[in-house]
């Protein structure tokens, strides 16, 4: 039973957890979510606890943010909040319920943007600019898995926000699950390449401009434009259109158009 899992174990699974979301147990992560933890229910005996979940939460997510989600586990929150590991098992049963958390917590406060074009193409941009924002605010959300999502309070509101977005072009209710998905899936897909790019650049201390620029010379001695030269014209169009191979801002507007191009044709066609 997860209540008599040792020390040992519940590291372990904390561990093989880290960067999936809904890995711990179902129960009692939904009542830790929604606020049903041992804490607030009625008849409790014993004093009152020092720290709430809402704090526990933000401090797990002020480290992530600072230090990525590797950084985060149950010893070093406990120190972020001066109590001991033991005692903060007794708010969170482990790491995975915890990581759930963390991330309804981040949903429950993502900006719900209301666009002056009332139209179904500016509702969804203005979704996509939300999750776009939740990502550069905290980076390591775009690297968790979340086949399993946390069914949180913060989750729900953010999942209707962004369904409304949607509602009104005609799809059928599976077909606009889908809709949605696609375009968050292309948000967090963006939201990777720029975290990959942001760490290029911190490990190179280059920007991907000077980087190109310092293997330039070598480059040259290995690259044939003749034997490829499509790859040589297209590839040195977009390099001095972006400064480098890869332009974050570039890439999320071009492929945000096509993918609303595709909605509208769905649309359309239904």
């Amino acid at each position: 039973m997860a209540t008599d899992r040792s020390g040992a174990d519940r590291r372990s699974a904390d561990r093989a957890n880290a960067d999936r979301s809904g890995a711990g147990d179902p129960a009692r992560t939904l009542a830790l979510l929604w606020g049903l933890t041992a804490e607030e229910k009625p008849g409790r005996r014993g004093p009152r606890q020092a720290r709430s979940t809402g704090e526990i939460a933000a401090a797990a997510v002020a480290l992530a943010d600072a230090e990525g989600v590797e950084a985060v586990t149950m010893r070093r929150v406990a120190q972020e909040l001066g109590l001991s590991p033991m005692a903060l098992y007794t708010y969170v049963p482990g790491k995975a319920e915890l990581l759930d958390l963390m991330l309804d917590t981040v949903y429950a406060a993502v900006p719900r943007s209301a666009p002056a074009d009332a139209g179904w193409r500016a509702r969804a941009t203005a979704v996509a600019d939300d999750n776009r924002a939740l990502f550069r605010a905290h980076p390591w959300v775009a690297a968790v898995s979340t086949s399993r999502p946390p069914l949180g309070p913060g989750l729900m509101a953010k999942y209707e926000y962004e369904l409304r977005a949607l509602e009104g072009t005609g799809l059928p209710d599976v077909e606009l699950d889908a809709a949605l998905t696609h375009l968050l899936g292309f948000v967090q897909t963006c939201a990777r390449m720029a975290a990959d790019e942001r760490a290029a650049q911190q490990d190179s201390a280059m920007t991907d401009a000077q980087w190109w620029q310092a293997n330039a010379e070598l480059l040259a001695r290995v690259f044939d434009p003749e034997r490829h030269p499509v790859a040589a014209r297209v590839g040195a169009a977009a390099g001095e259109a972006h400064g480098g191979a890869y332009d974050p801002d570039h890439a999320y507007a071009f492929g945000l158009a096509r993918v609303l191009d595709g909605l509208e044709a769905l649309i359309r066609e239904r």
